[in-house]
């Protein structure tokens, strides 16, 4: 739990999070948060062991060192990235591919939201 958010975080020990999870029950909805830089909206997708998911970021509302968006706790690539049977990528226009274990925390942030 982080700020009362389910929440997941993937990096190297003692740097930022290249790439978080977390679930808003409010809203029903997974952050997934990427570290970089936008100046508008990008595309972005996640490819998984059961296929490719396209989606697109939300609108930067200042430079923040993120990049984000929003999904709903019951969209098929959030179960995709859980039941993966190895690594799944998350890939932001203009950015190196990041490669992501799948670990049980991806499916905790999941199963909190719904």
């Amino acid at each position: 739990m982080t700020a009362g958010r389910s929440t997941a975080s993937f990096g190297q020990p003692g740097a930022a999070p290249l790439l978080t999870l977390a679930c808003d029950r409010a809203t029903a909805t997974v952050r997934l948060v990427h570290a970089g830089s936008i100046g508008s909206q990008v595309p972005l997708g996640v490819t998984t062991t059961s296929g490719s998911f396209p989606l697109m970021s939300d609108v930067p509302a200042a430079d923040t060192g993120q990049i984000a968006t929003t999904i709903p706790a019951r969209a098929k690539v959030l179960d995709a990235m859980a039941f993966s049977r190895g690594r799944f990528v998350v890939e932001v226009a203009g950015l190196a591919p990041s490669y992501v274990p799948a670990w049980p925390e991806v499916s905790r942030v999941v199963e909190d939201c719904r």
